[in-house]
């Protein structure tokens, strides 16, 4: 299917772009995307969690009471886990949720989330551009001319924009990523999805 590709004017530049069915016009899978959303923020958490248990509490080993004829009930140790401040039991340690999906999976779950965004009107084309300088406000004329300056988007280039990347560091709901740093979270988490012409050749290309 062809889509109207714009300028950074928002104006239409008479040209068209191929975008193929069997990347952005199939029947999302609903499953493969919850696998791979759910795989990339198991991947990003730290694991350093941790709490001490009763042997790494610093504290006096001595036996509190006599085992017997006090009434009360036994005692080792003030490090307890019964006692406020002793250890606790089977607590957190560092770990790693890192999981694996295959890739064919992770391939679907990306085709299904740029489908979903297409069907609802949610990608745009533009073409290839840079800015002379780093300026926020370009950033945000840019937004405003493709009529996103509302709504959170992530514009996509086949190649490192820098300048286009530092315009929009100062912006909480804009995001410029190279297509390599594209995966189903970033797109579905985005309300509207800018793809340079570079980005579509590529992802045309590789999906």
């Amino acid at each position: 299917m062809e889509v109207k590709v714009l300028n950074a004017q928002g104006q239409e530049t008479g040209r068209t772009i191929e975008l193929k069915d069997s990347i952005f016009n199939i029947e999302p899978n609903e499953h493969a995307i919850y696998l791979d959303v759910k795989q990339h923020l198991a991947n990003k958490r730290q694991g350093t969690h941790k709490s001490k248990e009763r042997g790494e509490i610093a504290g006096s080993t001595k036996k509190l009471r006599r085992q017997k004829g006090s009434g009360a009930a036994r005692v080792g140790s003030i490090k307890n886990p019964l006692f406020r401040g002793g250890g606790r039991v089977f607590g957190p340690r560092p770990r790693t949720y890192d999981s694996k999906i295959n890739k064919k999976v992770k391939q679907l779950a990306r085709r299904s989330a740029l489908s979903t965004k297409f069907n609802n009107n949610e990608i745009i084309i533009i073409e290839d551009f840079d800015f002379s300088a780093p300026k926020t406000k370009e950033m945000l004329k840019l937004k405003e001319n493709l009529k996103i300056n509302d709504k959170k988007s992530v514009f996509v280039f086949k190649n490192t924009n820098i300048n286009v990347y530092l315009s929009s560091r100062n912006l909480q709901n804009t995001s410029v990523i190279t297509v390599n740093e594209l995966n189903t979270y970033k797109i579905l988490n985005n309300k509207s999805l800018v793809l340079s012409e570079g980005s579509v050749e590529f992802l045309n290309s590789i999906l």
